[in-house]
């Protein structure tokens, strides 16, 4: 049990900027091992976006208490993911051969191509939540838990690169390196079930099973992905994690504005 209460703050260490016990130790195993939790940490990121739009909305507008809580979520993870988006639109933007690809994406100064995607995937994220949002007569029963299924599959989502695909970079000074280990089997399952549990809790819930029809656009925005990065550099960097991340949330966000959610 204490191994995997290590293993939870190790994870809550490295994906997001809330501070850890001192007692928790660092390692390339532990944060390797510490992936299976990656989903879980959608869970708080989303918990506290949506707590943070439950609170404000009653001293702001519905549009700002929106966007407050985006910025939260971005404060409760120092960008991480946003981070890595935009180096994927300047790297894959900009280069022409995997090495050239590879030196943009490490490049930390953020270019053309970084800037316009990292806007309209925050314009994407607003606008359909603002959506999801004016549809919702309850807060609590739309859009918190569409929050936390959101960030919990996107995450999922990335981590089956760690399973399928191959880390893309020779060099062992990447700070993703060690989270690109292999998972195997049964590390997989856990965390796939970890980011599959908001949805099926959601689903009862709403005693609507066929909201799991979410899964289909996730499962082809990953196979899209899988073959475009595979296609370009031989696999994945954790660059193209953040970026995976990042799509499938704005396509839980869009599926949940469809027409057909409307009362």
């Amino acid at each position: 049990m204490r191994r995997q209460v290590e293993l939870f703050f190790t994870a809550l260490m490295f994906y997001t900027r809330v501070p850890c016990p001192r007692w928790v130790g660092h390692s390339e195993e532990l944060l390797n091992k510490s992936t299976i939790y990656f989903p879980v940490m959608g869970w708080l990121v989303g918990g506290v976006a949506g707590l943070t739009l439950w609170g404000l909305q009653y001293f702001f507008p519905p549009n700002l208490a929106l966007l407050l809580s985006m910025v939260a979520s971005i404060l409760m993870t120092g960008a991480f993911h946003e981070d890595g988006f935009a180096d994927v639109c300047d790297g894959f933007g900009g280069g022409w051969t995997q090495e050239r690809i590879l030196d943009i994406m490490k490049d930390s100064r953020l270019g053309t191509y970084g800037a316009a995607g990292l806007g309209l995937i925050l314009a994407l994220k607003f606008y359909a939540l603002q959506t999801i949002n004016y549809r919702s007569l309850n807060i609590l029963q739309s859009i918190i838990p569409v929050l936390i299924v959101a960030h919990a599959l996107s995450r999922a989502t990335a981590l089956t690169f760690i399973y399928t695909h191959e880390y893309a970079r020779a060099n062992e000074d990447s700070k993703a390196k060690p989270v690109a280990k292999k998972l195997s089997l049964p590390e997989l399952a856990v965390g796939l079930a970890l980011g599959l549990l908001p949805l099926l809790a959601y689903a009862i819930w709403l005693r609507s099973p066929w909201l799991l029809l979410v899964l289909l656009p996730l499962w082809l925005v990953k196979a899209y992905l899988a073959r475009y990065f595979q296609k370009w550099i031989g696999g994945y960097t954790g660059d193209c994690l953040g970026a995976t991340q990042q799509v499938a949330e704005v396509v839980v966000y869009l599926f949940f504005s469809l027409r057909f959610f409307e009362r």
